[in-house]
């Protein structure tokens, strides 16, 4: 009985990980598209919003985005029905590997810089970047993440992938320039 009695002190003496994961409604990423004309290049901005995901025990989080995540059907409008279905399909998925226990090490106000390398699956491919995000520790239950160095896409990578093409076709962009800066701002809440 007393070895259960340790046991069980041990248990609540352990520091329990928070379940951390993004508020949709106040995690979004906003990107500079500069389409290039025949009278020179037109900047665009543009916002994906609602970002989704949970960091799990181990460390990961799966960021899925899709159609319906941009603004872009703000722009166009209703789809036609026959193509209606694609809006919640992604457009690519992001994962990345964060242990949770280094956001529940700050401290109220104390932030923090990771390089985490992301893997994007997109189109059938498989690639690996590595970003700079800044993790600020707002209150007990909130962190904010936010990009800590600029990040730009390659644009001619965005537009080999079909999915992504598609969608800038849809907007009217035959061409973008070669970098389409993004910017991260998102918070993560202990649930």
């Amino acid at each position: 009985m007393k070895a259960y009695l340790a046991l069980f002190a041990l248990l609540i003496a352990l520091p329990a990980h928070a379940d951390w994961q993004l508020d949709p409604e106040r995690s979004q990423v906003e990107a500079t598209i500069f389409e290039l004309t025949d009278n020179g290049p037109v900047e665009h901005q543009h916002r994906v919003r609602e970002l989704r995901g949970d960091i799990s025990e181990d460390g990961i989080l799966t960021l899925p985005l899709r159609l319906n995540q941009t603004d872009t059907l703000d722009r166009l409008g209703p789809l036609p029905p026959w193509l209606s279905g694609i809006t919640d399909m992604p457009l690519a998925t992001l994962n990345t590997q964060l242990p949770p226990e280094r956001l529940d090490a700050l401290d109220i106000g104390e932030s923090m810089v990771e390089t985490l390398t992301f893997s994007v699956r997109a189109d059938g491919s498989l690639q690996q970047e590595p970003v700079d995000l800044r993790f600020t520790r707002e209150d007990l239950d909130t962190v904010r993440v936010t990009t800590a160095e600029p990040v730009a896409l390659d644009g001619q990578e965005i537009m080999a992938n079909s999915t992504l093409r598609s969608v800038l076709s849809l907007l009217g962009y035959q061409r973008i320039g070669d970098e389409v800066p993004v910017a991260l701002n998102a918070i993560l809440i202990n649930r």
